[in-house]
Parts: structure tokens; C-alpha cells; sequence
């Protein structure tokens, strides 16, 4: 009973009941160091609650006794944490299954690293962009507009929303020059943009949901934007501890971790949300960047 007072060790043992996990998927899940997850798992050992097995170079540990399991429901109710460790226990089984994203990963990585002729993002971006059906998009924290511009070769309309006044008219300045006719930047807020409800059928966020002061907020007002059958678009930091970035780039947030994406979407009304990992930087601070999408229904 003293081992189970501990809440983290309730936590570990509440996935454990679910599935057999190794610790470094109970480090992701739980965002806690080996040393301490592999402490927690000697003592719940001794205790005859958890056992492990040998697979190549891992060890997997599940519950030892099920009958524990009733004891273990009724005390999560009693952990604020537990929700959120099970939807990360979702995206870790997720993972385990999808091999192939692992690939595609470090293929990622390398992608534009060593000179081929004819390969670049641009050549790809472009391929890319033509096969977008035609469709009214909102870019929800543009700033000067790049990812619009692109946009606008082949959407019906592009409305660009960013609360920098000069990012706003240096943005307006650039689609008038290059005649984007269907391009249009307004000032606005991420938490209220200043567009109808159900107008847009894509709702982009780029790298700019980690400046807003309530993201779950402005991901909730995407929703509203979106017709019946739209869909949003995350490309955002995963949490790190770049603490510089809140005065180099006026960060709020230190970016997300795919748990809280999959939150925000899903209690905003999002359905089929998933997410991934679609960039990681080899110099420091060694930045990583998520993919997440959803669909409103």
C-alpha cells in the first residue's frame, strides 16, 4: 500500500493495466527521465504488482495481478493525469504499429541535405500544389505571407490573417504586385479572426499557434470558420526548452507535445485527428516540428 500511495506510480501502473510497454515508451508517455520511470518500475517490482520480460535489447513490463485493476480505475479517478497519460498511451500504440513513420522520418531529415540535381522543396512544394483541388483557405497567423502566396497559384481564395499591422501591409503590398487577385490580408486576432463562420474549407495554422495566448482558443475559432466537412492543418514546434526563443522570437508557448494537439483538436469538435513528427533539426538546439490535422464533421 505504500508503493501504491505514490500518484506517479499509480499513473505507470494505470498503463501497465492497459498494455505491456517498454520504458522508453513509458518515458514518452509519462515526460519523465529513464532513471526515475526505471526506479518506479524496480520498486512496483519488488512489491509483486508489475513483471517484465526480455525481448532482444528491452525489457517490457505489464501488471502482474489483474485483479488489481478495479483498485487501479476507481484510484484514477483521483489523478488529474490520467486522461491525458492514456491519449498518450494512443499515440505511442500508434506509433508501435505505424513503423514505417520512422522511415520516412529520418528520410525526412535527410531530404535537401546533399545536392541532386533537380531536387528541391520548392520543385516538391510546387508538385505538390497543383494537385490541391481549388478551395477557400484561411492562413491564421501569416506574418509576411510566404505559405499564402503559394497557396493562392491554385486556391480559390486565400485570406491571410496576422494582428501585425506591417506584416499585414507589407503582405498586401506583395500580392498586389504579383497580381494575386485572390489573395487577401486582414488584421485580426488568432482567438477571433476576423472571418464568417463556415467560410473556409482550410484552416492552416504555420509555426504560429505557439505565439497565441490561448491556443486552444484559436484552434475553437477555427472550427467556427470551417464548413461542415473542413479541415485544419498544425504545423507547429514540438515542446522543447529553448528558452531564448520567448525573447528571440517572441514565443509564448515552447511549443506543443502531439498529446496536446490531439487535445486541442479533439475538444474543439475535430474528428480522424492525427499527428506526427515531420522534421528534426540535427544542430541545437535541435527543434522539432509536428504535423497534426483533423476534420470537422
Amino acid at each position: 500500500m505504500r508503493v501504491l500511495a505514490d500518484p506517479n506510480r499509480l499513473r505507470l501502473l494505470l498503463l501497465l493495466e492497459r498494455e505491456e510497454l517498454s520504458v522508453a515508451e513509458l518515458q514518452e508517455i509519462l515526460a519523465t527521465g529513464q532513471s526515475r520511470i526505471s526506479t518506479y518500475l524496480a520498486q512496483l517490482k519488488q512489491a509483486g504488482l508489475v513483471e517484465d520480460r526480455r525481448q532482444g535489447k528491452h525489457s517490457w513490463y505489464r501488471l502482474k495481478d489483474p485483479q488489481f485493476a478495479d483498485l487501479l480505475h476507481s484510484a484514477a479517478a483521483e489523478i488529474p493525469e490520467a486522461n491525458g497519460d492514456l491519449k498518450a498511451l494512443q499515440l505511442v500504440l500508434e506509433k508501435r504499429r505505424d513503423k514505417v513513420r520512422g522511415y520516412f522520418d529520418e528520410l525526412a531529415g535527410k531530404f535537401g541535405r546533399d545536392y541532386v540535381p533537380g531536387r528541391s522543396w520548392k520543385g516538391l512544394a510546387e508538385t505538390l500544389l497543383q494537385l490541391m483541388p481549388p478551395m477557400v483557405v484561411g492562413d491564421l497567423g501569416a506574418g509576411e505571407g510566404t505559405f499564402s502566396q503559394l497557396l493562392a497559384q491554385r486556391a480559390e481564395r486565400v485570406i491571410a490573417v496576422d494582428n501585425s499591422a506591417k506584416m499585414v501591409e507589407f503582405g498586401a503590398r506583395l500580392a498586389k504586385e504579383n497580381a494575386l487577385t485572390n489573395l487577401e490580408y486582414r488584421l485580426g486576432d488568432l482567438e477571433s479572426p476576423p472571418i464568417e463562420a463556415g467560410t473556409l474549407d482550410l484552416a492552416f495554422f504555420s509555426q504560429s499557434l505557439h505565439h497565441a495566448l490561448h491556443p486552444e482558443k484559436a484552434v475553437c475559432a477555427a472550427f467556427r470558420l470551417l464548413k461542415p466537412g473542413g479541415r485544419i492543418v498544425i504545423l507547429d514546434l514540438k515542446r522543447h526548452g529553448f528558452e531564448q526563443a520567448r525573447e528571440m522570437y517572441a514565443d509564448t508557448w515552447l511549443g506543443f507535445s502531439e498529446v496536446d494537439l490531439r487535445v486541442f483538436l479533439e475538444q474543439a469538435g475535430f474528428r480522424n485527428v492525427e499527428s506526427w513528427i515531420v522534421d528534426r533539426e540535427k544542430q541545437a538546439p535541435a527543434l522539432e516540428t509536428i504535423l497534426a490535422i483533423g476534420a470537422r464533421p
